[in-house]
């Protein structure tokens, strides 16, 4: 009879047992994540597998020390520390330097005012440092909201280093000087929703809306639009370790992270094999995938489209419940810049 008051109260015995298996789970994960990274060589399979499982990394501390091992990045040879010298050389200085103070809501709550102001230096400097030395390699805004991400995480050296990798696999067609590779990624989008709900695929074309909802996600890796920087930790987790084009099957989600599939099957099956994440390039694996598919029976026609603009207004409302970003999607991708959405036109 007491025992209902004890439980409200987080005392009962069934509370208890649930903390300490928990706290179990947790310690156990954490035991097998460092026995991966001490292992000779480096057990990258065991680790991938954590970041992909429920949880994620489990801390900062964790990530620190497995994310460079996701991207093969050499903790031991990483590029010097970014300098000043190449602000007043590099022509993407002035857009840079506007992207890193929209990004003041990126940095956590209550943080000192001098401590915001020499991260939001380093992170001017970190990105146009990668640019230096990537001369090929030309800006997108959103490209800043992922360097913040990797610079509150593991700070600035390793954060260069690894962001770095990512400029030159995972968001390399993202960072090409047309946009032609980053509309080509974005139209795989629709195929992947009509095989989860066909019924919203039909409503998404008779919108007229495109793909442009899933921009700003898979630029940012959906850092830009998500306001739980645990959430964000947690998504990093799962595609640092799964297949470049995994934020593309994210969007696709109605609910939650989907899983790693074996036999992905929507068409071209984009995952059909299991690539290593730090040599690949997504457009590419889409083109080499599309090229060995037979050719494909005529499509039915589209279902008829809508001409009615607030049928347009409110798919922005409903394509907000199809990715795990579920928010502002206009409102973010206009804060992305308005040249860069013309784009995709």
């Amino acid at each position: 009879m007491s025992g209902s008051g004890g439980r409200r109260r987080g005392a009962g015995p069934g509370t208890a047992t649930q903390r300490e298996e928990s706290l179990s789970w947790r310690k156990q994960k954490s035991l097998q994540i460092h026995r991966a990274l001490t292992s000779d060589p480096v057990d990258i399979d065991v680790l991938r597998g954590a970041a992909e499982s429920d949880g994620g990394l489990l801390s900062q501390e964790i990530r620190r020390k497995v994310w460079p091992k996701l991207l093969s990045v050499n903790v031991f040879h990483l590029p010097p520390k970014p300098g000043r010298g190449v602000r007043c050389r590099h022509p993407d200085y002035n857009q840079v330097q506007m992207d890193v103070r929209r990004s003041l809501k990126r940095f956590p709550a209550g943080m000192r005012d001098a401590e915001r102001s020499v991260l939001l230096e380093q992170l001017t400097d970190m990105i146009l440092s990668v640019l230096q030395s990537h001369p090929e390699l030309h800006y997108y805004q959103g490209f800043h909201d992922i360097a913040v991400t990797l610079l509150l995480t593991v700070g600035l050296r390793l954060g260069t280093g690894m962001l770095s990798t990512l400029a030159t696999h995972h968001l390399r067609d993202f960072m090409d000087p047309t946009m032609d590779r980053t509309k080509h990624i974005l139209h795989y989008l629709m195929p992947l929703i009509q095989s989860e709900s066909s019924e919203l695929h039909s409503f998404l074309v008779r919108s007229e809306v495109g793909c442009i909802f899933a921009l700003s996600w898979l630029i940012t890796w959906y850092s830009h639009v998500l306001t739980n920087y645990q959430h964000i930790l947690r998504l990093y987790d799962f595609f640092l370790a799964s297949h470049p084009l995994m934020p593309v099957y994210c969007a696709a989600q109605p609910r939650s992270l989907p899983k790693a599939p074996a036999d992905p099957a929507p068409p071209t099956h984009l995952s059909a094999q299991k690539i290593s994440s730090s040599s690949q390039r997504p457009d590419s694996i889409l083109q080499r995938e599309a090229e060995s598919d037979p050719p494909a029976e005529p499509s039915p026609p589209p279902p008829p489209r809508s001409q009615n603009p607030l049928v347009k207004l409110a798919v922005w409302g409903l394509s907000a419940s199809i990715g795990a970003a579920a928010l502002a999607v206009a409102q973010s991708a206009l804060e992305l810049g308005p040249e860069l959405l013309m784009g995709l036109f």
